[in-house]
């Protein structure tokens, strides 16, 4: 298929995999923050493909396990009311809440729902005005787009029964607070290619040179993956800290302005929480004023909702990259798929459930 075979080419994985082998000459860190490319880098066998002196470390790009344990008690709270019907993605349903999770609200009677897109849970509210259609509208800033455009739609067709629980995080601020933290090891960033397609990467270059780390934005095929690897190591083998694209077909400088818009008009900056890293000022989105009457965390009485991390999972080490997921003592025995501590191992982009998954140890 076109656009993709060429990113999958063997040869080409090859070519890429010697010319780092000959670039490199000492040890590198190197994080790369979209779990969808730790998935990608262990199911395709890279990261054991990359000479020895790259170590790949994983980053807090899944939005499933940065969402707050606090977040899902409240989305848990909301949902067993009986007057609601709560939408979500469906791989929210098995993270785990201080004690059960959206599954077992669902097994008690509440009406939990999957949908594919916040516009079908807007439909929902249409079509059952005697209900409150609730919408849990989590995700970095690629999901911002859709989940914007269904308060703005809700509001100009005046749907008043539908409302969102919002636990959007943005990636530059926690990036600058892996790079501020005294644990930090990471040496280079591999961006996410599909974050920056929506916001570009001017953000990016004011990082680089404050924390003197090289930044490539790269894409999600064994291609794009190794291209970002060598651009990032020829960058610190040089002693550079720039901010290149690896993935042009995707991405530009300004991304799309037009998704950046509609996400301005509804949500505001604001701190927000990250599972198991905590509190990260000015790190993620919530709705402007004009907006407020779709907030569900007001409308259903649960912002004072707080809650405390298991202290068996270790989910902020790994989501920071201080840690790999074998590391865990609950690892493969107490946190497995089946029966998780925490949303890394739930989630189809989290590390936990990569390594699992793709039998790491």
């Amino acid at each position: 298929m076109k656009y993709i075979d060429e990113y999958r080419d063997p040869a080409k994985v090859r070519g890429l995999l010697a010319e780092i082998g000959e670039v490199v000459t000492q040890p590198w860190v190197l994080m790369e923050i979209c779990g969808g490319q730790t998935h990608a880098f262990l199911h395709h066998g890279l990261d054991e493909m990359l000479p020895g002196g790259i170590e790949l470390v994983h980053g807090p790009g899944c939005p499933v396990c940065v969402t707050p344990l606090e977040q899902i008690d409240k989305a848990l709270a909301i949902a067993a009311r009986p007057e609601v019907i709560f939408t979500s993605y469906g791989d929210m349903l098995r993270v785990p809440g201080s004690t059960v999770d959206l599954f077992n609200v669902r097994a008690k009677g509440g009406n939990v729902k999957v949908v594919y897109s916040p516009l079908e849970a807007l439909k929902l509210a249409q079509d059952n005005p005697e209900k409150e259609i609730v919408f849990f509208a989590i995700g970095f800033e690629t999901t911002a787009p859709p989940n914007a455009m269904a308060v703005l739609q809700a509001k100009k067709q005046g749907i008043r029964n539908f409302s969102v629980l919002v636990s959007h995080v943005c990636v530059p601020p926690a990036m600058e607070a892996i790079l501020g933290s005294k644990h930090n090891r990471v040496q280079a960033f591999l961006a996410a290619g599909h974050v920056c397609a929506v916001m570009g990467y001017h953000e990016y270059p004011v990082i680089a040179e404050k924390y003197k780390v090289p930044i490539v934005v790269t894409g999600f095929e064994p291609v794009d993956l190794l291209r970002g690897v060598l651009m990032a190591v020829k960058q610190l083998e040089a002693g550079k800290a720039e901010v290149e694209n690896a993935y042009e077909r995707a991405v530009t400088f300004e991304g799309n302005q037009a998704a950046q818009k509609v996400v301005n008009t509804v949500f505001q900056p604001t701190d927000r929480k990250w599972r198991g890293i905590g509190m990260i000022p000015q790190s993620g989105w919530g709705l402007r004023p004009d907006f407020a009457e779709f907030d569900a965390e007001t409308r259903f009485s649960v912002g004072e909702i707080v809650t405390q991390e298991s202290p068996l999972c270790i989910a902020g080490e790994i989501l920071q990259g201080m840690k790999k997921p074998p590391q865990c003592p609950a690892y493969g025995k107490q946190c497995t798929p089946s029966s998780p501590l925490g949303a890394p191992m739930v989630s189809a982009e989290g590390a936990c459930s990569a390594y699992y998954r793709y039998h790491r140890e």
